[in-house]
């Protein structure tokens, strides 16, 4: 990245209702290292609408979506690529003049964990959450062949409506989950910030019966949950793997440059830093 900002540099950005460093040291780690005249920088906002307009006007090249814009921002784009589309629920947004495409990367980055850490698909899975995230990690777990499983959420309309969606069962709490489950956060608990910063989105005793866990919250990297399964000896995918997937690709669609490995793995650890 050059030493000063000038007329000419691109700017991408995040929009979250609790912005992080993550995305921000991610991408700016990458455009250094590769010679990139391009910046990031993350933000909030409560004018949702104002905001993407703001995307298309200025300029802006790309935008991280993150919760709870993930479903809200679709009205305000132009085109859905076929990964959000058969979601419903958007995580990234490219600007080609003007014109705003929305696509989801989180969908891949689940898909390519679940592989990687070999889960048996056997397993069967409780996933908390129903909001645009727990959307495209419930629609990855089922498309890499998990059938057995519930979704958990304290809301009931959008709730029932994930699960029913994917003709699952909806439950408002954790009674039941059988043991040796595949255990799934999709929720702000245990997220840095937060009031709930300190909570279990499960149970002590469905943690040690559990046979996998997966968190996606990123910030911190070691959540209660994941913490908690470490200390029980479980196997587990975190957030902050989840977020170094779904940034490359979003790095990738913005700039039109796929990183090394190596330059990959730097920029992941210098966001967690």
């Amino acid at each position: 990245m050059p030493n000063r900002i000038n007329k000419d540099t691109r700017l991408c950005i995040s929009l979250s209702g609790r912005p992080s460093n993550i995305g921000t040291r991610f991408h700016n780690h990458l455009y250094e290292a590769l010679g990139l005249d391009y910046v990031y920088k993350a933000f909030t906002t409560d004018d949702l609408p104002g905001a993407i307009t703001g995307i298309r006007a200025l300029g802006i090249r790309g935008c991280g979506v993150s919760m709870p814009f993930k479903e809200a921002c679709i009205p305000f784009l132009d085109e859905l690529d076929p990964s959000a589309a058969g979601l419903q629920s958007v995580n990234t947004i490219v600007n080609d003049g003007g014109r705003l495409r929305g696509y989801n990367t989180d969908y891949s980055a689940v898909r390519a964990l679940l592989d990687s850490h070999a889960v048996p698909r056997s397993l069967p899975f409780a996933l908390r959450g129903s909001g645009g995230m727990a959307r495209a990690v419930l629609c990855a777990i089922r498309d890499a062949g998990f059938a057995d499983g519930r979704v958990v959420a304290r809301n009931e309309r959008t709730g029932r409506r994930l699960a029913e969606e994917y003709g699952l069962p909806w439950q408002p709490d954790t009674a039941g989950i059988p043991a040796g489950s595949l255990l799934v956060n999709v929720t702000p608990l245990g997220m840095a910030g937060g009031l709930d910063a300190d909570t279990l989105s499960f149970e002590p005793a469905l943690v040690e019966a559990a046979a996998h866990v997966f968190d996606v919250v990123a910030m911190p990297a070691e959540t209660p949950l994941i913490r908690a399964a470490r200390a029980a000896g479980k196997p587990v995918i975190t957030g902050a793997a989840v977020i170094a997937l779904q940034a490359l690709e979003q790095f990738v669609l913005y700039t039109g440059v796929r990183p090394s490995d190596e330059q990959v793995a730097a920029a992941a650890a210098h966001s967690r830093a």
